[in-house]
């Protein structure tokens, strides 16, 4: 009979793809793992790996038997946790997020349900749907677009994104401006794989045309504070950048154009929702309905 200890092990490696890390985070040795999932495959007859040192790949038996394990785990912490005394779900989530979200919205959320125990990945949304797909997270709040017809999203809520510089820019005097007249201009800019900067790519960069100098940053903070030294014009979303306009470090261009973006709620189409799951996203649900 397959163990629960078994499943837990399997997805441990499946997560880590390193018995290392697995050790360690279930707390056994490297030996005990080898053996568990020794006797697991041994079991269901097949390998679910592919060794390939000094990582294990999931194979495609591996793949099948991932999401049914992440289930069964997640239904045990459901009934550990059913008659808490508190009366709502308890327990801890793997949560991810974009860099806005991460910073300015996350903690907000948080804070609504401070019994929540929470892992958060804070990482552009490329890196977050390929977590997804490895079952690394239970769910993501994401800036971008998804691509993996494995994963599910769900519409959230509305950001407004502008462009900004420096007060003594060239450009801050000006009225309004068209994003044709932003060419030439240097440019502070998220990396390639960001949801900011797949939407400056997608709906900026083909209006304004030739761009100066171009300097990548992979963090939001690093963005704004490099705007603020007057290393060029950025494009960020009006929630982290909403403090350094009403202080003056940074002021709006403006183009005209209402720039906005819709931020979703994504997770695996196979991810077992348990009753943790499932209240957080109801109290991303309700945050949407209160602020619109």
């Amino acid at each position: 009979m397959i163990s629960l200890k078994q499943l837990q092990v399997f997805s441990s490696i499946a997560r880590h793809g390193n018995l290392g890390l697995a050790a360690a985070e279930l707390f056994l040795s490297k030996g005990a793992l080898s053996q568990a999932l020794a006797e697991l495959e041994r079991q269901l007859g097949h390998p679910v790996f592919d060794r390939v040192h000094p990582r294990l790949q999931l194979n495609d038996q591996g793949r099948q038997l991932q999401p049914l394990a992440e289930e069964v785990l997640s239904r045990i912490t459901d009934i550990e946790h059913l008659f808490d005394e508190q009366g709502a779900p308890s327990g801890s989530l793997r949560l991810g997020a974009s860099q806005t979200i991460g910073n300015y919205l996350l903690p907000k959320l948080l804070a609504q349900q401070p019994q929540l125990q929470a892992k958060v990945r804070i990482t552009n949304t490329h890196n977050l749907c390929d977590m997804l797909l490895r079952f690394e997270l239970d769910m993501a709040l994401i800036e971008g677009e998804n691509f993996h017809p494995n994963l599910v999203t769900q519409d959230w809520l509305q950001d407004e994104m502008l462009i900004i510089a420096h007060p003594h820019h060239s450009l801050a005097e000006k009225e309004t401006l068209k994003l044709a007249q932003l060419a030439h201009h240097n440019w502070v800019l998220r990396e390639p794989q960001s949801g900011n900067r797949e939407q400056f790519d997608r709906e900026l960069a083909p209006q304004i045309g030739t761009l100066g100098q171009t300097l990548e940053l992979n963090t939001l903070e690093a963005v704004m504070q490099a705007a603020e030294q007057g290393l060029g014009l950025a494009f960020v979303s009006r929630r982290a950048v909403s403090d350094r306009l009403t202080y003056g470090h940074l002021v709006t261009i403006n183009v005209n154009t209402y720039l906005s973006r819709t931020l979703k709620l994504v997770w695996h189409k196979q991810k077992y929702h348990s009753a943790l799951l499932r209240r957080f996203i109801a109290l991303c649900q309700q945050y949407e309905e209160t602020k619109r």
